[in-house]
């Protein structure tokens, strides 16, 4: 069923940067009541700023689930909650025999369990009013993995299956739940990455207008750009023989592992912070 963004209230994870921001100033700026949950308040708040008091933000880490109870009693006043979007993650690169555990973690605990947490803890109330939407970030990733981003792969694959698992679970429930699979999308996570041959990087709000999208004709699985659902989904049901040779023809498996390192500083210092492995 279609639906109108003004006057929703919507969570929206991560939404002091990137695709959250994007996000964020979409829904704000068609008069839906917006809370942004970010580690970054003072960023978080400098964004909220700009839109008068239908948009909040208060400090979340996805990954603690008392920081999500903190969270939601703060900025309860716009809700109950209609919309949940889970964008908040972090992706750190490099060979999976050289990542640190505490890396390692981090991903797995921003990228999943974040997007666990935030469903525990958002999802009952729209149960309870019969209706909702979760709204899941991933990446094309979660669906052809590549080198050199093995577990961040690894968690999107998660958050994909996790998406599939409870769409069919909360169906009965009233809850919509859609997965969004970007490609390489130009933001300061993927800062550095080159697109595959082929396809051109999207940008932040180009992520924004699918999401947007989703809630107005909720869908199950979108990918940034679209068209390219149906080439991944086509290039899963070939042989793996024939996977691979595309996979070199399009430089897909290259994506990563090129990725610019210098062009990429800032950020990997910024996820190694966030993982424990630089001291303050």
């Amino acid at each position: 069923m279609s639906r109108s963004i003004a006057g929703l209230s919507v969570i929206v994870t991560g939404g002091a940067r990137g695709i959250g921001r994007a996000t964020v100033d979409r829904f704000a700026r068609q008069g839906a009541k917006v809370a942004i949950g970010d580690l970054d308040l003072d960023l978080a708040n400098e964004v909220a700023g700009a839109y008068g008091d239908n948009v909040v933000a208060a400090r979340l880490d996805v990954t603690d689930v008392d920081s999500w109870t903190s969270f939601l009693a703060e900025v309860g006043h716009l809700g109950p909650w209609d919309v949940l979007v889970n964008n908040a993650g972090i992706m750190p690169l490099g060979s999976v025999l050289k990542e640190t555990e505490g890396v390692a973690r981090t991903i797995m605990d921003v990228n999943v369990h974040g997007v666990i947490n935030g469903t525990k803890a958002v999802v009952p109330g729209m149960v309870d009013r019969g209706r909702g939407h979760v709204i899941n970030v991933a990446s094309a990733v979660g669906r052809v993995a590549v080198p050199h981003g093995a577990t961040y792969s690894a968690s999107k694959f998660a958050v994909v299956g996790f998406s599939e698992a409870i769409r069919q679970e909360l169906a009965g429930d009233g809850i919509d739940v859609t997965v969004i699979l970007p490609t390489v999308v130009q933001t300061e996570l993927a800062a550095g990455v080159p697109a595959a041959r082929g396809i051109k990087p999207v940008t932040a709000d180009d992520v924004a207008e699918v999401i947007e999208a989703a809630v107005l004709k909720p869908k199950a699985e979108m990918w940034v750009p679209r068209w390219t659902q149906g080439l991944g989904k086509s290039t899963l049901a070939l042989p793996r023989f024939v996977q691979d040779a595309m996979s070199r023809a399009t430089r897909a498996g290259d994506v990563l592992s090129s990725a610019d390192p210098a062009a990429r500083a800032a950020y990997e210092e910024r996820a190694r912070r966030a993982s424990g492995d630089v001291e303050e």
